[in-house]
């Protein structure tokens, strides 16, 4: 089957599209309005530095920005830059995060802001479109641009380092990059963003599935449905509070008999406590969007204005900022999730044994999944500790600042991880409770979500290995992600 073909255009490339491409969900293309910018940004960017000194190419960077590149040396200069800069550490991030790395580094000089000879787009095309990624060290950036993992990349390009391949071999992607191109290639933060692209992809369908999840669990312990009311939230002028609390009416309907007159936070404080989390996920993809469609190289190449502008664009302080909260709302919200799988176990709330056991008491029945559901939570809040709060003085107090994006990506694609297992532990848990209480939600979307997971979820209920429960869980929440929207 055909993958669809995303058109990379410079301008209106989405988190979910980087996400596609990288994964090998989509191809992907320029369009010709793209390759033409960057054909216009190529002539701009050669006829500017012939007439004047342009930072990069006509000078060193960093601490040597005021030391002149000779005219015997301007063929020479560019690669020792790649060279030296191709020096990361550690062990090698995950193809698809490298992948993502190059699908924003084309949409970026599609944009039209690097001056790059657009003669890369289509070996680096070439390269995500076949499913192959460049060897790229997990440290070496800190916010104020990729170096080390896009100095690999155009080491690739050059042929002095190899691609690596998926399992079928390819052709290595190759291309002579000039010597002029070397800084105006490196000028990106496209490794951070891409990552940061496909957390907030990841973490737009978690948010939305644990809306439904949360709904299971409400319906197995027969909870009140009042705290949802629309006159509950029509005094508070948060979206996203509201929109939980209207998914949750639409899943769940007005029922009549709830167990208790009044729930824990759990269920009574859902729409306050997730709302945050879905609009900080929100907020994150706005400024990865922003970030992925900038032509924020520097210096920057202005072809209406002919000329070039030396500034300071590639300081991502808006995309950690960002990613800072949304880990710290995600802590939130799971634990709210740890709080539901806590009733669900406890007799008072679902009228079943202690740990919906049904093998003769004392008997363990899901006790371990609070373990398992906690674990990640303690990561997630780990994890949670805003990278922003960090600084550095680099080359020479030259570099004087950062603002650790690169680390508050990472720690956000850690974080996904650990939502999706606290995530998996609630769903297993409800399902079970419902089951074993012969309730059937009433409302067609719940139903059908109790379906899903009913049919994918091993039936047994004596005390086991609840391993396998867990990875089916886990391959359930894509599907089960689009039912709130069929619920509205």
């Amino acid at each position: 089957m055909a993958r669809p073909v995303v058109l990379l255009d410079g301008q209106t490339t989405s988190c979910e599209q980087v996400s596609d491409i990288a994964r090998g969900a989509a191809r992907a293309a320029v369009t010709a309005e793209g390759m033409e910018r960057a054909s216009a940004a190529a002539r701009t960017a050669a006829e500017v530095s012939s007439r004047r000194e342009v930072y990069g190419r006509t000078t060193g960077v960093g601490a040597n920005r005021d030391q002149p590149v000779t005219a015997a040396d301007l063929a020479g200069h560019g690669l020792r830059l790649l060279r030296s800069h191709a020096g990361g550490g550690g062990p090698l991030v995950a193809p698809e995060l490298s992948r993502a790395m190059l699908v924003v580094r084309v949409n970026q000089i599609a944009a039209g802001g690097s001056g790059v000879d657009p003669g890369v787009l289509g070996p680096l095309l070439d390269g995500i479109n076949a499913g192959l990624s460049v060897p790229v060290p997990r440290y070496g950036a800190i916010g104020t641009g990729d170096l080390t993992a896009l100095a690999v990349t155009a080491l690739c390009l050059l042929g002095e380092r190899d691609w690596l391949m998926p399992d079928e071999p390819a052709e290595q992607p190759r291309f002579p990059l000039a010597s002029t191109d070397a800084l105006a290639f490196l000028s990106s933060n496209a490794a951070t963003i891409g990552e940061a692209a496909l957390a907030c992809s990841d973490l737009a369908e978690l948010v939305r599935v644990a809306v439904v999840i949360a709904a299971l669990s409400h319906r197995a312990v027969t909870a009140s449905v009042e705290p949802y009311a629309a006159a509950v939230h029509e005094g508070r002028s948060y979206p996203a509070q509201r929109e939980v609390a209207a998914t949750l009416r639409e899943l769940l309907g007005n029922d009549s008999r709830p167990g208790r007159i009044q729930d824990p936070y759990g269920y009574r404080a859902l729409p306050q406590v997730h709302g945050p989390a879905v609009d900080a996920v929100r907020h994150a993809d706005r400024a990865v969007t922003a970030e992925l469609n900038a032509a924020a190289e520097n210096p920057l190449v202005d072809v209406a204005g002919g000329t070039v502008w030396h500034n300071g664009n590639f300081h991502t302080a808006y995309l950690g900022l960002a990613l800072d909260a949304v880990r710290a709302a995600l802590f939130q919200t799971a634990a709210l999730s740890a709080a539901r799988l806590g009733t669900l176990v406890e007799p008072a709330f679902t009228g079943l044994a202690p740990f919906l056991a049904t093998d003769p008491p004392p008997s363990s029945g899901i006790m371990i999944l609070e373990y398992v559901a906690h674990s990640a939570i303690a990561d997630i809040r780990r994890l949670a500790a805003p990278a922003a709060l960090g600084s550095a003085v680099l080359s020479r107090g030259v570099e004087e600042h950062a603002g650790f994006s690169t680390q508050s990506a990472r720690a956000t694609t850690e974080v996904v991880d650990a939502y999706r297992i606290v995530l998996a532990c609630e769903l297993v848990a409800a399902v079970r409770a419902l089951r074993l209480r012969g309730l059937t939600p009433g409302r067609p979307a719940l139903a059908a979500a109790f379906d899903l997971a009913a049919g994918a979820l091993p039936p047994g209920t004596a005390d086991r290995a609840l391993d396998t429960d867990l990875t089916a869980a886990l391959g359930l929440l894509p599907a089960l992600a689009g039912l709130p929207a069929q619920a509205s």
